[in-house]
Formats: structure tokens, C-alpha cells, sequence
């Protein structure tokens, strides 16, 4: 498969590697993007994380929790400018529909668009985005969505940037604990380490054997192009995994509010303290727009195209 310098282009915006390093690894990949940052790693070709998906579109992840912090859920309603995106009537129509999908639990997104409004019982919920659009003047469209239930524990949630970014945190416990100051900041503190650090799994468990073992031949290849001996190789990989872990697991990172523990020394400790077991069972993370791409105006163009008419 041939490549051009546009694909050189988007793998060194992906890697972060140099050009030439880049063009090599097209050239040694057959152009295979994927296969190609690989083939970066493998030669110890120090490189950015890949990007997430583009953030093209506008809106806003809203966010609700029940009041004995059981329920909680996420949801993303888009709309077509940043000025809207910020607007009460918005605001306030996104935070609905995150409570409709807390109260209701609906199967999928048509279900949750034609049940019957939680805020207006005359109304369902497509009447409620078609209104807002009516008023607001703009395109809206409820896109995803996610309810977290839990029978003793906490739903927690963290909204960065005016919704930007949501959290949704699942913490189980022993006992009751929502009447505890401490217990819900703690929560809420690791809700925000999620948005801020962005891990992918709660623990190394939860990491699927597939990618472990996948990032496993990556760090071999490396080593062994780095010259070390078989013999220690495998104890070099072994301690790159643990490495890997940090970065990907939830409970191995170290906690940004103090980086001399991590997130799960931080529960180990509050659960001894309070004599409960606490887990930190699962976790979401809505990136407003993610995946969606944006029509991008070009000033001197319109400049042109009116010229001509």
C-alpha cells in the first residue's frame, strides 16, 4: 500500500516521532498507519500517545446523581455553537435528559427520546429537544448516554470545563457511607484524577489479555533492538508491563491531589480507617464531540465565493 506525505504528516501528528522516523516505518509497514507506530515503538522511537479522537462538534456532557447517591448518570446533547453550548436554556435542557436517563433506565436512545419527560409530564423527551431547537434557534441531538446503579456505595460525578468532559465513578462499599463528608470528596477527588489523567481500566485485571499481551511483543521487539541479553530480557519486559500498568490503571497512578500515594493506596487507606471495605468498581468517560468531526469555515474562501456571485 503506497503512502503520500500527508500520511507522513498525520503519523508524526499521531507519534510525536520525527518525519524521517515516520517515513521509515511507512516504508518498513507497507503504509499501514497502525503497523506503523508500532514498528516506532519497537525501534524505541520515543513518541507521544496517540490522540483521541478529533473533538469536533459542540455541546456538553451533563451529568445526575440521585439524591442518595445510588444513580448516577451521563449524557451528551449536542448542538451546533460553543456560545449555545454555554446558554441556561441548554445547560438546562442536557442536565433533563442526564436525569431522565438516571430515573428511567432506558434500553437504548430511542427508547429514551420517546419516553415521557420526568420534568414535563405532558412532553417526552423529543419534544423537549424539539422545543429547546424551536427557542434556541440551533440543531440539538441527544447522541449517547450512561446509567451507573448501585446497591451500597456511591455514583460520583466530575464535569470539566463546563462539560467538556464527564466522569461518572462507581465506588461500592460494606456499608452506607454516603453521610460521610470524607468518603463523597474522596470520590469526587478521584472522579477528577479520571478526567485528568485519563486512565483506561480500574486495575491490571481489568486489563483485557489481549492488550496486555499485545503491548508485550511491542516492549520484546524493543528490548531485544536495544541489545539486551535474551536472559533479561524477559525481566525487562516484566518490569515495562508494571510501567504500562501505571500508566493505563486507575488504582496504580499515582493521585494528583498527593503524588506520594496512589488512587488505590488513597481507598486501601480510607477503608481502614473507617473499618468498610471500598472498591472502586468501574468507571466512564464522555469526551464531548469525540469522534464527531466539525465543518471548518474558511474566511478566505466565503470572502471569494461571495466575490463571485
Amino acid at each position: 500500500m503506497a503512502f503520500t506525505a500527508k500520511d507522513v504528516a498525520k503519523l508524526r501528528e499521531q507519534t510525536g516521532a520525527g518525519m524521517m522516523d515516520c517515513k521509515k516505518a511507512l516504508t518498513a509497514t507497507d503504509g499501514n498507519m497502525e503497523k506503523a507506530a508500532e514498528y516506532l515503538r519497537e525501534q524505541g522511537v520515543n513518541i507521544a500517545a496517540k490522540k483521541a479522537s478529533r473533538i469536533a462538534s459542540e455541546g456538553m456532557v451533563a451529568a445526575y446523581v440521585s439524591a442518595d447517591g445510588k444513580i448516577g448518570a451521563l449524557a451528551e446533547v449536542n448542538c451546533e455553537s460553543d456560545f449555545v453550548a454555554k446558554s441556561d436554556p441548554f445547560v438546562e435542557l442536557s442536565t433533563a435528559v442526564a436525569r431522565q436517563v438516571a430515573e428511567t433506565d432506558p434500553s437504548d436512545l430511542e427508547t429514551l427520546l420517546s419516553s415521557k419527560s420526568v420534568v414535563d409530564a405532558s412532553s417526552t423527551v423529543t419534544d423537549l429537544v424539539n422545543n429547546a431547537t424551536a427557542k434556541i434557534g440551533e440543531k440539538l441531538s441527544v447522541r449517547r448516554y450512561v446509567r451507573f446503579a448501585v446497591k451500597s456505595g456511591r455514583e460520583e460525578f466530575y464535569l470539566h470545563m463546563g462539560g467538556k468532559i464527564g466522569v461518572l465513578l462507581e465506588m461500592q462499599t460494606e456499608k452506607d457511607l454516603n453521610g460521610n463528608a470524607e468518603f463523597v470528596t474522596m470520590c469526587h477527588d478521584i472522579a477528577m484524577h479520571i478526567a485528568a489523567v485519563s486512565p483506561k481500566y480500574v486495575a491490571p485485571e481489568n486489563v483485557p489479555a489481549d492488550v496486555t499481551e499485545h503491548e508485550k511483543e511491542i516492549l520484546t521487539v524493543q528490548t531485544m533492538n536495544e541489545g539486551k541479553p535474551a536472559a533479561v530480557a524477559e525481566k525487562i519486559v516484566a518490569g515495562r508491563i508494571k510501567k504500562f500498568y501505571k500508566e493505563i490503571c486507575l488504582v496504580e497512578q499515582e493521585f494528583v491531589k498527593n503524588p506520594d500515594l496512589t488512587v488505590g493506596q488513597l481507598v486501601a487507606d480510607f477503608a481502614k480507617k473507617v473499618g468498610s471495605a471500598v472498591k472502586i468498581a468501574r468507571f466512564t468517560v464522555f469526551v464531548m464531540g469525540e469522534g464527531l468531526e466539525k465543518k471548518v469555515d474558511n474566511l478566505a474562501d466565503e470572502v471569494a465565493k461571495m466575490q463571485q456571485k
